[in-house]
């Protein structure tokens, strides 16, 4: 289909966007209505109005469908899935991240202009039913002032829609804590996790930017493909699931990663393991829509055998047609790179990520970069850590994949300091625990913290703080002189507590170990009347 021909449609499209997801906002989870019928014959489609011209010939519209390895949209036309992960909805905020610095529209106008037409959404179990979501500025995004976290999900599709960017919804884990090897836990149920999707495609059913749902991210552990045994085989599994979503929503693309151990014994990434799909493929009662997603990553985040191989670089090219290439070469299915990131900032990784985008490129692929996020831990993100500055080497490294990115400034102007965002009263909670008592040893040990506030208003500040260490460092405290803290409002990477005129944060998660030589950025949003004054001397012990 031609730019023109798309074009001709936007103002329908803009109307029939906009009133499908105005229509949802009043609809609780799990309620069966549906979005506003608009009469017979008009083309609901997203929102290309507000599409720079740059993007407007890659928007990408349901129902969609596979052809092969082609990904085929409501077009007809063959689509490239473009897409960057925007995360947040599956940690305690129950929010996208950065909110309380940018705009969720200023965000997603960056997406769009960076070149990527679908953002991948994760979210947890635990949020969709949460009533509150947190550590969002009131006064930059005045509309998401109050909104339960399902709520702002509608908001953050609609935002995506205005700019010509699609969403692929991706269940990250169960609950907000911590990813799970299988796709349920004691706690959350494989029927409430087939639930929850039924009922968010029946949610979205109308509401053609909404194109693809990422089943479970990275099942790993125990996680088998095609074993038989109902409580581990995750093919099984998202076959159920597939099918419960396309009974509800037969436009949609289903997307299957893979597990981390093949029924060979070889491992790889948590994912990223697809090579029993050519013997198991996962079929479904409505054909031509599953796609393949594995996940890859380099040696910063883990350094697996191939990466010490004599070969390395030249040798990516068969770990990868291995484990998942091959679907898409023989034409079995499509494949979406779910996952790849890096800092980029030693060689090893500059090589892996110039083969990766070459080998994505060259086969046709769709992907989805991790993360837009600056606070990735392992990964930063395609923005800094202002959340508006882009990082220009890693965009350029992507810019093969980026066709339709437009000109980005190289010093994008410095947003005002945002004002004083409303934060909502805490829950009520047992009384909080007493600050950890400090690890032994603090002078010697080879471990830093460097923090810089990121944010402040009259109420509180988000604080950013970099560990560094020449050595392994297991665990590690840190705290700070702060006597108006009056709480923690979030923390990432770290558990964190107030006490003593003090904020003491311990590292938790992703943050624990800090490698040698390696960054570990982690955060916090404190409660408290402004920010310290800077500089901010930083008490470190680790063991």
């Amino acid at each position: 289909m031609t730019t023109s021909s798309r074009a001709a449609r936007s103002r329908l499209a803009a109307l029939g966007g906009a009133l499908s997801l105005l229509a949802l906002l009043a609809a609780p989870f799990g309620s069966t209505a549906t979005a506003l019928e608009l009469p017979s014959g008009t083309i609901v489609e997203t929102a290309e109005a507000a599409v720079p011209a740059e993007t407007g010939d890659d928007v990408i519209t349901a129902p969609m469908r596979t052809d092969g390895s082609n990904i085929i949209d409501s077009t007809g036309d063959v689509v490239v899935i473009r897409s960057v992960a925007w995360f947040g909805m599956e940690t305690s905020n129950c929010a996208p991240h950065g909110l309380w610095s940018i705009s969720l529209d200023a965000g997603m106008a960056q997406i769009a202009a960076m070149g990527f037409n679908t953002v991948r959404l994760p979210f947890s179990t635990e949020c969709l039913a949460a009533t509150t979501a947190t550590s969002i500025n009131e006064q930059l995004n005045p509309d998401l002032v109050g909104l339960a976290p399902l709520e702002v999900m509608d908001r953050v599709i609609q935002s995506a829609a205005d700019h010509g960017v699609a969403v692929m919804l991706d269940r990250h884990r169960p609950d907000s804590g911590a990813q799970s090897a299988l796709w349920y836990t004691p706690q959350y149920s494989e029927q409430r996790w087939i639930d929850d999707w039924t009922s968010l495609a029946e949610r979205y059913r109308h509401v053609p930017s909404v194109i693809a749902v990422d089943l479970h991210n990275e099942p790993h552990g125990s996680a088998c493909w095609g074993c038989g045994d109902p409580a581990t085989d995750w093919q099984a599994a998202a076959t159920r699931a597939g099918n419960a979503v396309l009974a509800v929503n037969p436009g949609l693309l289903i997307v299957v990663e893979g597990v981390e151990t093949s029924s060979d014994g070889s491992s790889t990434w948590w994912g990223g393991g697809l090579a029993d799909v050519a013997g198991a493929p996962v079929i479904l009662d409505v054909g031509d829509r599953v796609v393949y997603s594995p996940h890859d990553y380099p040696a910063s985040v883990f350094r697996q055998t191939w990466f010490d191989a004599a070969g390395y670089p030249a040798n990516l090219d068969e770990v990868w047609t291995t484990n998942w290439g091959y679907i898409a070469q023989r034409g079995i299915a499509p494949v979406l790179v779910g996952e790849f990131g890096t800092k980029l900032e030693t060689t090893s990784d500059s090589d892996w990520l110039a083969g990766l985008v070459d080998y994505i490129d060259s086969n046709d692929l769709s992907f989805s970069y991790w993360s837009f996020n600056p606070n990735s831990g392992d990964t930063g993100g395609l923005v800094q850590d202002d959340w508006v500055t882009p990082q220009a080497s890693k965009l350029a490294a992507l810019a093969p994949l980026l066709p339709n990115a437009s000109a980005l400034p190289s010093t994008p102007p410095t947003p005002s300091t945002p004002p004083s965002p409303s934060i909502a009263p805490s829950p009520s909670t047992p009384p909080a625990p007493a600050p950890p008592k400090p690890l032994p040893g603090s002078g010697s040990n080879t471990l830093t913290a460097d923090l810089t506030v990121q944010s402040q208003w009259a109420d509180g500040y988000v604080a950013d703080v970099v560990l560094r260490s020449s050595t392994t460092a297991g665990a590690w405290t840190i705290s700070w002189s702060d006597p108006s803290a009056a709480g923690i409002e979030n923390a990432w990477g770290m558990s964190c507590v107030v006490g003593d005129g003090r904020v003491t944060c311990s590292g938790v998660d992703w943050a624990v170990p800090v490698g040698a030589s390696s960054d570990v950025r982690v955060g916090v949003h404190v409660r408290a009347h402004g920010a310290p004054a800077l500089p901010i001397a930083v008490d470190v012990r680790s063991s």
